[in-house]
């Protein structure tokens, strides 16, 4: 019983980490009807912050790392997606590739491929003992940080009138910018969110890693593009409820799956995931079918 609770609380910790980074597609996907597939990279922007201020005092690091990515997320709104909005879904998609592509070709010209060592809150890396479980800080960090993150983008989005333009914005485009909707201003914000959740995501990446590499956000990104897939794209919800059962799907398997079998753990954790958007293309905690992009 002592292993099972062990292993529940590793999967909501890894889940967490998916939820956050699954809400910066979401948030975006919601209003833009865009998959940003260069929101990885603003991990690795990120996580290169906090590897060069890793030497700073922790709140001027996690500062760095938290507010890189949200520069990094405006610039990439203002000079790649705004003068591509009203363009197809294929123009969009190709962008974000391309956007992600000169990220990481840019850090491989000026910083090499070589991983770099980050020692980045040691003291989270300690655990501590709660009714003979395992608990390491870091699993009680990413879970209290996911949990103030959900409750506050809640609170943001149900009772500012920025929240809810965007959800206007992300309901109905074009009646709430004939509404008076600044459509410019609710974006470049909904990526300036995004860019906060995804270097939250960086940091505590690179607090469990211990490194950090150009393709770093890579794998990151897929797994939370699965994830929220899994819940419904355009649903904040749904990205996080995704995340979570990814989490939990990803290490239950991992722990009592066969040795015999280890290497295809993965394999069978998507053919969960698969079996799962064949009984539910739209998404777990989708009710209608997606609406067109405007």
């Amino acid at each position: 019983m002592h292993a099972f609770f062990q292993h529940l609380i590793d999967s909501i910790s890894l889940g967490s980490l998916y939820a956050v980074m699954g809400l910066s597609i979401a948030l975006v996907f919601g209003i833009m009807r865009l998959v940003n597939f260069a929101q990885g990279d603003l991990v690795m922007v990120g996580a290169y912050g906090s590897a060069f201020a890793t030497h700073a005092p922790w709140i001027l690091t996690l500062v760095i790392t938290l507010v890189v990515p949200v520069v990094f997320a405006l610039v990439i709104e203002r000079i790649a997606f705004r003068p591509v909005r009203g363009a197809s879904d294929s123009t969009l998609l190709v962008t974000s590739f391309a956007v992600s592509y000169l990220l990481q070709s840019l850090v491989l010209l000026f910083l090499t491929s070589t991983p770099r060592g980050v020692s980045l809150a040691p003291a989270l890396g300690h655990p501590f003992h709660v009714a003979g479980l395992l608990v390491p800080w870091l699993d009680v960090a990413t879970i209290g940080a996911t949990a103030f993150l959900l409750t506050t983008l809640t609170w943001f989005l149900a009772k500012t009138r920025t929240g809810v333009y965007m959800r206007a914005a992300a309901e109905d485009f074009t009646t709430a910018r004939l509404m008076g909707v600044r459509a410019n201003r609710i974006i470049a914000i909904a990526f300036a969110i995004s860019g906060l959740l995804t270097g939250v995501t960086a940091y505590l990446t690179v607090a469990q890693s211990g490194q950090v590499y150009p393709t770093m956000g890579v794998n990151l990104l897929l797994v939370a593009f699965v994830a929220t897939t899994i819940g419904g794209l355009g649903s904040l919800s749904g990205a996080v409820f995704g995340g979570y059962l990814l989490g939990i799907i990803t290490v239950f398997i991992g722990a009592y799956f066969p040795r015999s079998l280890s290497s295809f753990t993965q394999a069978f954790t998507y053919a969960i995931v698969i079996a799962i958007l064949v009984y539910r293309p739209q998404g777990l905690l989708t009710w209608r079918s997606p609406r067109t992009r405007v």
